[in-house]
This record gives C-alpha cells, sequence and structure tokens, in this order.
C-alpha cells in the first residue's frame, strides 16, 4: 500500500504515493528525476549517494523515502543558482577534484555540509569530514584542495558580504 509523502527538495515542494520500501536515491532519481545523486554500493560504503536532509549529510541509498516525509532535500542539482556554482562545485573545477566524476556529487554534499559546521578547517580535518565518501580514480589530494578552495572563498564571500 503506497503511503503519501510531502518533502521539499532544492527549495520545491512535492507530493507524492510512495511505496513504504522505496529508497531516497530512488526517489530523487527515478519518481522526480534528479539523476546527479548516484547509486553506487548500496550499502552506505561508498558516499555517492549522499544528499543533505534537513542540514544534515546523509547516504540516501540507506533511508527510505517515507522516512524524509516532511523534510527539506537539498541535491546536488540545487547547490549551483542559475549564473554560479557553489564554491564547492568551483572548487572541485578549479583544483581538478574529479576524474571519472561518479563520487563527485556525494563528495561536494560531503563536503558542503562540512563547511557549513567548520569553514576553516584544517587538512586533517577535511580528510575526516569526507572519510565516508570513497573515490577510486583521484587519490584525494585534489579533492582536499578543492575543499580548500571552496573555504577561503566562502570565507571571502562572508568578509565582502556576497
Amino acid at each position: 500500500m503506497k503511503k503519501p509523502i510531502t518533502i521539499n527538495v532544492n527549495g520545491v515542494s512535492h507530493r507524492d504515493e510512495v511505496e513504504p520500501r522505496l529508497l531516497l536515491v530512488h526517489y530523487l532519481r527515478d519518481v522526480l528525476g534528479l539523476t546527479g545523486t548516484h547509486v553506487g554500493c548500496e550499502t552506505s560504503i561508498c558516499g555517492a549517494c549522499t544528499v543533505i536532509l534537513d542540514g544534515q549529510s546523509v547516504k540516501s541509498c540507506t533511508m527510505f523515502a517515507v522516512q524524509a516525509d516532511g523534510s527539506s532535500v537539498t541535491t546536488i542539482e540545487g547547490m549551483a543558482t542559475a549564473s554560479d556554482l557553489h564554491p564547492v562545485q568551483e572548487g572541485f573545477w578549479e583544483k581538478h577534484g574529479l576524474q571519472c566524476g561518479y563520487c563527485t556529487p556525494g563528495m561536494i554534499m560531503a563536503a558542503a555540509q562540512m563547511l557549513d559546521r567548520n569553514p576553516d578547517p584544517t587538512v586533517e580535518e577535511i580528510r575526516h569530514g569526507l572519510e565516508g565518501n570513497l573515490c577510486r580514480c583521484t587519490g584525494y589530494q585534489h579533492i582536499v584542495e578543492a575543499v580548500q578552495y571552496a573555504a577561503r572563498k566562502m570565507k571571502d564571500q562572508a568578509a565582502t558580504g556576497d
């Protein structure tokens, strides 16, 4: 029996009836068509499915859509504005923080949430903050540099009021 849910995704309210067993990642991808959230390991190990749920990064492959009822979700599609990338997205671009790109949406979401909590992280804190997200291509150094870039940019934006 389907259950009614209401979820605000990237600033837009969605009302749907879903099977109770539908995972949040499949709701985002298959029902809403937001395919930027990737399905990786489906066991919460890789972090490719990371989204922000009510201010917390969560792995959407281990959460049911009905559990998100009444919540606010931000996916990778909700990070940029029409004219500007989010500083973390820009950092990944500028510092070559990706290769194949499969882990990138989840990495960006985890990094953005980490920077919201700690706007001036050390290298060790960045590495610790991203340890729940796996990348098989980059060796992580460029990812760390991308997060440092974003932290500096966000700090500069806060200082200038942008």
